[in-house]
């Protein structure tokens, strides 16, 4: 199981991670990741000046964007598109 940590605090959600969490979620239903992908937040990840950040298991990703985190969705969940 994959497990994607969305940071959540006022940093990160407002410098982009509200509209990460969305994109994650369709990501995962559109890729049929849902038995094996699971999302969850945090309150702060401690790395508010990187920010947005997210995790993926325990790989630490920093200045996640709307716009480029579907192909880091890609590249680490090993989708070919």
């Amino acid at each position: 199981m994959t497990t994607i940590t969305v940071c959540m605090g006022s940093s990160c959600y407002s410098k982009g991670n509200s509209q990460n969490a969305e994109i994650i979620q369709r990501f995962i239903k559109n890729n049929n990741l849902t038995d094996t992908v699971v999302v969850k937040g945090s309150l702060c990840s401690e790395q508010c000046k990187l920010g947005p950040n997210i995790k993926i298991n325990d790989k630490f990703f920093s200045n996640v964007l709307p716009e480029t985190i579907e192909g880091l969705l890609e590249r680490e969940l090993g989708i070919n598109k």
